[in-house]
């Protein structure tokens, strides 16, 4: 499938972001982030890893543009970033479309070949009362 509109920049983008969203741990931390800013430090207490492996993680979120981190004081709140999200969502709505049209394809196929087969029994035997009504 040809995607107009994605130039060279775009498509970095889109690899960073399916690469970030790779790991399990990523998207858990983007999950609770979902519901709003929290601390590195908050983020790390679910997890049963370091908070500098919990760093790591969001480096990537970061430079995937996927999370950033505001300052508040002494706080640090990593929040979401919906951009890199959205391209990633329109990317593979693309797909769903094209998936869809050949569904919908598929389907009227499926059904002209079952009309057909319904009608085919009633036609044989048209032919067959033709054929005895000749002898």
């Amino acid at each position: 499938m040809k995607h107009s509109g994605y130039g060279r920049s775009s498509t970095r983008r889109l690899d960073a972001t399916f690469a970030a969203l790779a790991n399990p741990t990523r998207r858990a931390i983007l999950a609770r982030l979902a519901s709003g800013e929290l601390s590195v430090t908050e983020l790390a207490q679910p997890f049963s890893m370091s908070q500098p492996a919990i760093s790591v993680h969001l480096k990537v979120l970061e430079r995937a543009g996927l999370v950033s981190r505001g300052r508040d004081a002494q706080r640090r709140p990593v929040r979401v970033e919906p951009k890199p999200l959205e391209a990633a969502t329109a990317w593979l709505e693309g797909y769903r479309n094209v998936l869809e049209r050949n569904f919908r394809r598929l389907d009227a196929v499926l059904e002209e070949m079952q009309a057909a087969e319904r009608t085919a029994p009633r036609r044989a035997r048209a032919r067959t009362t033709r054929r005895r009504s000749k002898q």
